[in-house]
């Protein structure tokens, strides 16, 4: 993995398969670290951005459609993917990307517990968030929490620094209100979308009946006893809904 202002890579540029991963709000690009490493030894090329406000990228629009926009760069020339996966925040940029997508070849979409509708309690998540930012915990601090292991606590400590008050205000304020189900809707005939959804036991935020029901392409799996970081705790969930070649007998 190599890592810069903008995005970090895993794999070969010229491996058969590309995936493209989306973080989520006060994380970075190489929080993906654990899911690129299972996709490269499944034969993809990894791509993962850092969003506009993250890993010291600074803007002055923060709306979700901003942030996807920021992101067409990665499609220059008609590149495609065969996989996109967008964490949290980043499940919602991933939504907002489905008209830029290539029509070029099939595309798996993969949302981990994204914040479909969150007005009603916006202002509680916005303190969680400022407060986390305000007191970075120790990686040490976020293993005794969470059971991570130490390389993901490490890199979550790392996104979390990288970001400062003022970008997740604006991240809040610019998309009032906070609802985004509608763009299912926008699903293209060449996309599959799979929500994962965590257990709201366990802290996960994205509810199955914020999810529309009777939409082509679109699944949703809820994953008992797993909360918010799907990728961090259960990231062979994400290699379930990948239909990778069957094994020559």
């Amino acid at each position: 993995m190599y890592a810069s202002n903008s995005a970090s890579q895993w794999g070969s540029p010229t491996a058969p398969r590309k995936a493209l991963l989306i973080h989520g709000l006060i994380s970075c690009s190489s929080s993906w670290e654990g899911v690129a490493q299972l996709l490269v030894a499944e034969g993809f090329f990894v791509v993962a951005p850092n969003l506009l406000g993250h890993a010291w990228r600074r803007g002055t629009d923060y709306r979700v459609s901003t942030l996807a926009e920021d992101l067409r760069p990665y499609f220059i020339n008609d590149t495609s993917y065969d996989v996109v996966v967008g964490s949290s925040l980043g499940g919602t940029v991933a939504l907002s990307l489905l008209p830029f997508l290539p029509k070029t070849k099939q595309v798996t979409v993969i949302l981990l517990d994204p914040p479909l509708e969150r007005e009603e309690t916006v202002e509680m998540d916005k303190s969680w968030v400022l407060d986390a930012i305000t007191n970075v915990k120790t990686a040490e601090e976020l293993v005794d929490e969470f059971g991570w292991s130490r390389r993901d606590c490490v890199i979550a400590a790392l996104g979390v620094s990288m970001c400062d008050r003022t970008t997740v205000e604006e991240i809040f304020s610019h998309n009032r209100p906070w609802s985004f189900s509608g763009l299912f809707k926008n699903i293209p005939p060449h996309v599959k979308v799979t929500v994962l959804a965590g257990d709201p036991e366990a802290g996960a935020i994205c509810l199955p009946e914020h999810v529309p029901c009777n939409i082509e392409r679109l699944n949703v799996r809820v994953l008992p006893g797993i909360g918010h970081a799907i990728q961090l705790e259960r990231p062979e969930a994400i290699m379930d809904v990948i239909q990778l070649p069957r094994a020559k007998l």
